[in-house]
Order: structure tokens, then C-alpha cells, then sequence
């Protein structure tokens, strides 16, 4: 019994493949879908039950689009890029404030972290 290995990661055996790719770092179900398409492998095949020629043919089809070590690389650096150069966005990032315009009156506490004691009130 060995592990369903796509791109560097363990896929769960024994759940559909079209669900078992999505725990691949970028890949969605839509992306899951194209990908399964492009292999001509049904999305109801368990992983389990696949081939080694269709895992080859998954393998091949998801080589085309950025995913694990190489997307995570990608929005580091976008973001280091955004922050020295010192753009509205890199600010919030630097902060670790909310980035797309949200308010922060009552919100964004995922953003700014566990409350600190209220200020002079």
C-alpha cells in the first residue's frame, strides 16, 4: 500500500480523486475538474482504484499550472515586492492590516490579532 504522490504531496487514498487533489496548495475544484479532464480521468474514480498511467497522466497535467513550493514563493514575493517599494498595499502588509480596503473600527481581528486592553476610555 503506498501514498498517491502529486506534486511533493500525499493525496488521501480514499477519497475521490477530484476531492483528494484540492489538498494540493492551489488547486481548487474547478482547477481539480480542468486537471481530470485534460488526464481523462473520471472525478468518481477513488484514489485508490487509479492507474499508474493515470496518475502519470495527472501528474503531467498539473505540471502546467504553479502550484505548492512555487505558488507560495510567488505571493511571498509579490508581497515583499509590494512592501519595499513601498506602495498603499505594502503598508498594510507591513502593519498587518487589512489589505483590501475593508474598515477596522469593529472588524479585521484576523488581521490585527487578539484585542489589547482598551486605551483611554
Amino acid at each position: 500500500m503506498h501514498m498517491a504522490r502529486i506534486a511533493g504531496i500525499d493525496i488521501p487514498r480514499d477519497k475521490r480523486i477530484v476531492i483528494s487533489l484540492t489538498y494540493i496548495f492551489g488547486v481548487g475544484k474547478t482547477t481539480a475538474q480542468k486537471v481530470l479532464k485534460e488526464a481523462g480521468v473520471s472525478e468518481n474514480t477513488r484514489v485508490r482504484d487509479l492507474t499508474e498511467d493515470e496518475l502519470g497522466s495527472i501528474r503531467k497535467a498539473i505540471e502546467s499550472y504553479t502550484v505548492e513550493g512555487d505558488l507560495r514563493r510567488e505571493t511571498s514575493l509579490n508581497i515583499k515586492r509590494l512592501t519595499e517599494i513601498g506602495s498603499y498595499r505594502g503598508l498594510r502588509h507591513r502593519r498587518g492590516l487589512p489589505v483590501r480596503g475593508q474598515k477596522t473600527k469593529n472588524n479585521s481581528r484576523t488581521r490585527k490579532g487578539p484585542r489589547h486592553a482598551a486605551s483611554n476610555k
